[in-house]
């Protein structure tokens, strides 16, 4: 009995001087391939330009709009996506905590009752009757098992599960990014889109000015019936346009209200009122291109997926080696119950088991070579995303300046068009001009003026899409996000 005791300690030692060793490779966090600067632009006829200077984190705040700042808040708070990649993360945590439990030992207590007979042709029954008789057993106890992790093959797969875990939390991160993002576009859409209405109907009260203008003048005998016509079919062609912008603004405020989770038509008494479309700051942070790794969710997602893949290939190759448990019971037995309290009622057994893979019709080997093979495809799945993030925070980058030029050129297109359509209106009253030029020139009014808002609004869809892309807007703590940002696995 002395001797046990000595013994479990010598185990207990050896797991601990193994404890330091790990089959399989060690993870090593991969370096980003990202240039040092971005690239130089010019800047100089853009109004708003990107600085190197940390990213804002809640960079919706920079448009100034405070129904955009409330919008993104109630969607952050309610949007079920955001919500279900929650639940995902906590899945992914529950899990984590299911296979750290099997690093330690399990203690379980049982307690059972049977009523027996034996075969008259077997084995005795403890009274040592063949069978003659039935008999009472009770027994209770407390059993325990813990598997000696020697190789690290139990650490990997908790390592595992952990990198698992933080790609959860990255979606996740992703998720809030996503929502908020899409919560700004459809903001502006819909700004872009009331005051592209705004513009056609101002431009139809001008169309019907032009059309009762022209039969006041043929009663007069100025003008013609072709004059006349020509202003009818204008004024019918502008009303027909209105129908369908009007239809696109009730989708975006539905858009907008599926987003905060709302029902339909919940936001157009908020949204109704009609506001500029919101604009960009002067200068917009962009951070430097080595940070791109840490602020972009998926690039950190990638990376931890690879980190579990890596882990993957450890567990593998611990298949490869013997697992030793120890077990062990102590309790009490007796054929009475008032006698599971003497001293002759103690039960107890205590040893190690192993076992050992000797065969396994190369099942082992071709399990480690797909892990390896997953480890080199997240390898390359990272180097891709690393990538693909380079490639659209230039394009967003490009299109912003392209978008401000060309929102330029439309503004005073849009002024020469208005003084055009003055001075065709002035010669058609004294009539030195005919009426075809005031139509035409109400067209091109009308065409510039929706070309210019509809850039407007691309100037700023273009910016969301630039912050997006530099990974900022999911480390404000706000809703389901807030709930886990600072518990990391």
């Amino acid at each position: 009995m002395n001797g046990q005791p000595l013994s479990r300690v010598l185990v207990m030692a050896v797991a601990l001087m193994l404890g330091g060793c790990a089959v399989g490779p060690d993870f090593q966090a991969p370096q980003a391939q990202l240039p040092s600067q971005w690239r130089e632009r010019d800047t100089d006829s853009t109004p708003s330009v990107p600085i190197e200077q940390p990213v804002s984190i809640e960079w919706w705040e920079s448009f100034g709009d405070p129904m955009l700042t409330a919008l993104i808040t109630e969607a952050t708070n309610a949007n079920l996506d955001i919500r279900i990649a929650y639940e995902h993360l906590m899945q992914s945590r529950a899990a984590l905590g299911m296979v750290e439990a099997g690093a330690l030992p399990a203690v379980g207590a049982s307690a059972g009752y049977t009523l027996g007979k034996n075969s008259q042709n077997g084995l005795s029954d403890p009274s040592g009757r063949q069978g003659k008789s039935s008999f009472n057993l009770w027994q209770t106890g407390v059993d325990a098992r813990w598997e000696l992790d020697l190789w690290g093959r139990v650490r990997r797969e908790v390592e595992q599960s952990g990198a698992l875990s933080q790609a959860a939390r990255e979606a996740q991160h992703g998720v809030v990014l996503a929502i908020r993002a899409e919560t700004a576009r459809n903001y502006i859409l819909l700004r872009g889109t009331q005051n592209q209405l705004a513009v056609l109907r101002l431009t139809l009260d001008n169309a019907n000015h032009n059309l009762e203008l022209t039969r006041m003048r043929q009663r007069e005998g100025v003008a013609t019936d072709l004059d006349v016509s020509q202003a009818d079919a204008q004024a019918a062609a502008i009303e027909a346009a209105v129908p369908p912008l009007a239809l696109r603004v009730d989708q975006l405020m539905n858009a907008l209200a599926l987003l905060v989770e709302q029902p339909p038509h919940a936001l157009h008494e908020r949204l109704s009122p009609i506001t500029a479309i919101p604009g960009g700051p002067v200068q917009v942070p962009i951070g430097l291109p080595s940070e791109l790794a840490q602020r972009r969710p998926d690039i950190r997602q990638a990376e931890a997926r690879l980190h579990a893949s890596v882990a993957a290939i450890g567990v593998a190759e611990g298949d490869f080696y013997p697992r030793i448990t120890l077990s062990g019971n102590l309790g009490l037995q007796a054929l009475q119950w008032n006698n599971l309290d003497s001293g002759h009622a103690g039960i107890f057994g205590v040893g190690p088991a192993v076992l050992i893979p000797i065969f396994e019709g190369g099942r082992l080997r071709g399990q480690l070579r797909l892990r390896e093979s997953q480890a080199q495809e997240a390898a390359l799945a990272f180097q891709r995303t690393v990538l693909n993030a380079w490639h659209e925070v230039d394009n967003a980058m490009t299109a912003y300046q392209a978008q401000q030029t060309a929102s330029a050129s439309l503004q005073r297109a849009s002024d020469s068009a208005r003084r055009a359509l003055r001075n065709a209106q002035r010669q058609y009253a004294a009539g030195a001009s005919d009426f075809v030029n005031v139509l035409s020139a109400q067209n091109a009014v009308l065409a510039s003026d929706q070309a210019r808002v509809a850039t407007q609004a691309a100037v700023s869809l273009a910016l969301v899409d630039l912050y997006r892309s530099l990974g900022g807007g999911w480390q404000s703590a706000a809703g389901p996000a807030a709930q886990v940002q600072d518990r990391a696995p």
